[in-house]
């Protein structure tokens, strides 16, 4: 394990363009970034694909020396907690992580590496997050490439990454109920409880593909149903009211290449504060997910539209991965443009001051301009084109990964997730 203190640091103005918003962004040429100052304590994004090269050891090495330059010229160098990596074929994932583990030695961020190919062409993309240069203390601990705890303002989040089933195991279900075993096993060895995750990530190979008289996604929600039983999620920091209703952590579940199942997640443990609200979010364009009819999967997917973890006057909101459905029907079946812009009306209604103040937390909803970082999740690579103009047009300049992955449902071609910032204006 390698520790790292990061203390009281003079925070300086960021040199980004200010653009109103709490969160300031800076994209050209394929490399992104935004900072957030949230409590003292300074958030980098940042997502960088190779600019030149052709190996894909040339490509990596390019990527990860423009995230390191940016991360520096921050104030945050050696900071990276977390990082997740979109390869274009499962085959180069063993060389990947030979030559990432060489550029970082003892600094290896929580990594990992998802077979989607980046829709640019490359051989890889990279998404990173790093934390750090605050008025107070901020330890990082890494523990190995799975496992990263950044401690600061009294809560640790907990980065967990890369989980897998056992070899040997057989079939959708089986496996997802190994992989979660496994990581609740390694976030309870460092005591950490599954009922602290507060986002998921579910990488399925062949989501839509059979399985026996089953869907693969219909057997991974089955196995998540199972799993989740029983467990109380952020019981501890729920607002009054909501400790005897659904509670689930914010989630993605995506396609991939090949077969496999890939799980990540994020937990938050705050046993030295008391005053961090975490508030799942529903859609009021959305029927609940898991109150979907039996029809979509016998077992509903069991996961929130989105979590806000609100803290003093700022809030962090996970949106989670959100398609062209309202209600619960998929609407502009075949046109991509379409079911875009109905994804990104979908993510500004959850996340907007009249849904947070419905939730309970009224002052802290925001904007799209105040998203921080984007996934969006393309069907088919044709289409990329059309989803990019879509979300440029919306969403403006902001730090992005666009990768070719297939969605929960066949007649849905984009899926986009997110995370966002809200500051309560003070009077």
């Amino acid at each position: 394990m390698s520790r790292s203190v990061i203390q009281n640091e003079t925070t300086r103005s960021t040199g980004l363009p200010n653009q109103g918003s709490m969160v300031s962004k800076s994209c050209q040429g394929g490399i992104g970034y935004s900072v957030v100052d949230l409590n003292d304590v300074r958030h980098v994004y940042v997502v960088a694909e190779p600019r030149t090269g052709t190996t894909l050891e040339e490509q990596a090495n390019d990527a990860l020396r423009t995230i390191d330059a940016l991360i520096h010229g921050e104030g945050t160098r050696g900071s990276i907690v977390h990082q997740a990596v979109f390869v274009a074929d499962t085959a180069l994932i063993p060389a990947c992580r030979e030559i990432i583990h060489r550029f970082y030695g003892s600094e290896l961020p929580a990594t990992t590496y998802i077979p989607q190919p980046p829709c640019e062409g490359k051989l890889l993309a990279i998404e990173a997050l790093g934390v750090g240069q605050g008025k107070g203390e901020v330890v990082i601990e890494r523990f190995s490439e799975q496992l990263v705890r950044v401690t600061h303002n009294g809560m640790s989040w907990v980065h967990c990454a890369q989980i897998e089933p056992r070899p040997g195991t057989e079939g959708v279900f089986n496996q997802t109920i190994s992989a979660m075993s496994s990581m609740r096993a390694l976030l309870n060895s460092r005591k950490i409880g599954f009922d602290q995750v507060v986002r998921t990530w579910f990488y399925l190979g062949g989501i839509v593909a059979d399985e026996g008289d089953s869907q693969r996604y219909k057997e991974m929600n089955r196995a998540r149903s199972d799993f989740f039983e029983g467990i109380q999620f952020l019981a501890d920091c729920l607002p009054p009211g909501r400790q005897n209703s659904a509670v689930f952590p914010a989630s993605t579940g995506i396609g991939t290449e090949g077969r496999g199942v890939l799980l990540s997640c994020i937990a938050l443990d705050m046993s030295t504060r008391r005053d961090v609200v975490a508030l799942p979010l529903e859609n009021p364009r959305q029927t609940s997910a898991f109150d979907y009819a039996q029809h979509y999967s016998p077992a509903s997917p069991k996961f929130a539209r989105a979590m806000a973890l609100s803290c003093g006057d700022f809030a962090t909101i996970f949106i989670s991965g959100t398609a062209s459905i309202t209600h619960s029907e998929t609407r502009h079946i075949g046109d991509v443009a379409g079911q875009t812009g109905e994804t990104i009306d979908n993510i500004e209604a959850l996340i907007s001051e009249a849904n947070l103040a419905r939730h309970g937390l009224p002052g802290l909803g925001t904007t799209l301009e105040n998203l921080g970082l984007v996934r969006v999740y393309i069907k088919s690579q044709d289409d990329y084109e059309k989803v990019r103009a879509v979300c440029e047009a919306r969403l403006g300049d902001l730090p992005t990964v666009y990768a070719v992955a297939d969605v929960c449902r066949p007649d849905l071609l984009v899926e986009i997730e997110a995370i966002a910032f809200s500051r309560r204006a003070r009077s």
